[in-house]
């Protein structure tokens, strides 16, 4: 079928695919830096830590800013739209042998990644690193040792600034989202203290004064980390109370929940509280363990709860995945191009009429409708994307990547 066919089928349900495309070409999706180096960043030696896992030995690892920011290029170059990246304070860089720690980064040691933005017309979301650094052998925001909690709550200060001279260069916001790995392995003494001095950190760290209309601050949760199997310290309802009491956006990563839970099911009740939420999108597999991500239910489910309630501009997105196993440029391609297909399918899909058979009580024409829709020529859509971006489509763009492999990957030392 083509394009026009399945144009027409579309009209059927009263859906306009190519209002469709268009509004698939202006969403933004932060694509995510670590992915292309194993989360290593430039500012340290440190073995990653922090229940913080990579698995694999794939050849062509990025390990210079010059080398990350060209795999990212040709990631994005087989990416249809205009997007973000996300950055870690990690991958801070400098020059002319100067280094600063972490409660000293200032803007200019991320001018580079603000040219590079500038030339390519990308936003810059930010993320403070709270782990793989001498003092992060420990709890960070929730330390019981002041010099180590007043260390951390000053690099998310300095973060803060960094995310507003990004806003600023860049004429658009910067999400900022805090995560931190504080938690024990075996039965705490005492799961109320750290959690005090977290919001005591977390106090500190937003009496800084900053622009909030430019810097999105956001709190991210977590379930348990290797290492962080029996507490964690910033949990969901820590963080959920805490953003729903002093005005900060939650962000929900869908690998951060129990295995049974689903953050698709959690999407509409947050919008109900909230102006705008943040997601992180990976692919948990029986943990959090930051697969690619694919076109599965879930994450479907997701995008299908942010389109049908008509949330695009309510709802910030950004992938959090890294995979040593594979080719880590095409791992980006595959998962930032499977949550396209998800908000584009979402897009094809007659909300309104399943909505009013829902609200009828018809609840096997709805049953029908909903299982007819599966089969509907989506593919011819997508395609049609593609082909508007100029890009190659799902059966050619590997191709490319293989000769990137060839000629630049397998030749780093």
């Amino acid at each position: 079928m083509s394009y026009l066919d399945a144009k027409v089928k579309y009209a059927a349900l009263g859906i306009d695919t190519d209002a469709a495309i268009q509004k698939l070409q202006n969403i933004a999706v932060s694509m995510h830096c670590w992915q292309g180096d194993d989360v290593t960043g430039f500012d340290s030696k440190e073995a990653l830590s922090g229940g913080i896992q990579t698995t694999g030995n794939y050849p062509g690892k990025a390990t210079t800013p010059v080398e990350l920011m060209a795999d990212m290029d040709k990631a994005l170059s087989l990416i249809g739209g205009n997007h973000r990246i996300n950055l870690h304070a990690c991958y801070a860089i400098f020059e002319d042998g100067e280094w600063a720690d972490r409660d000293a980064l200032e803007p200019k040691h991320f001018a580079k990644w603000v040219e590079y933005a500038k030339e390519k017309g990308l936003g810059i979301d930010f993320n403070p690193t709270f782990f793989s650094h001498p003092k992060a052998s420990g709890l960070t925001l929730s330390s019981p040792d002041e010099e180590i909690r007043k260390f951390w709550v000053k690099h998310a200060i300095c973060c803060i600034k960094i995310a507003e001279y990004f806003a600023k260069e860049l004429n658009t916001f910067c999400t900022l989202n805090i995560w931190i790995p504080d938690g024990m392995k075996d039965i705490p003494a005492d799961r109320l203290g750290p959690r005090a001095r977290l919001k005591k950190s977390l106090d500190e760290i937003f009496a800084t004064d900053f622009d909030r209309e430019k810097v999105l601050v956001t709190l991210e949760s977590k379930v348990f980390g290797i290492g962080l199997e029996s507490y964690t310290v910033g949990s969901a309802e820590f963080y959920l109370t805490y953003a729903a009491k002093n005005s900060i956006m939650p962000l929900m990563d869908n690998g951060h929940y129990h295995p049974t839970e689903y953050v698709s099911d959690k999407i509409p009740t947050m919008l109900l509280f909230n102006d705008k939420i943040a997601l992180h999108i990976t692919r948990p597999v029986r943990w959090d363990s930051d697969h690619v991500v694919l076109l599965d239910d879930e994450t479907k489910e997701m995008a299908k709860e942010i389109v049908k309630n008509d949330a695009l501009d309510r709802v910030i997105m950004a992938l959090d995945y890294f995979d040593a196993s594979i080719n880590r440029v095409a791992a980006w391609v595959v998962g930032m191009r499977n949550w396209q297909k998800a908000l584009l399918s979402a897009m094809l899909t007659p909300w309104d009429k399943l909505k009013e058979l829902q609200d009828s009580g018809d609840f096997t024409s709805l049953m029908v409708l909903s299982e007819a829709i599966k089969v509907y020529p989506f593919g011819d859509v997508w395609n049609e994307f593609l082909k508007r971006n100029n890009i190659p489509d799902d059966n050619a763009w590997y191709d490319i990547i293989k000769e990137y492999e060839k000629d630049v990957l397998l030749k780093r030392g």
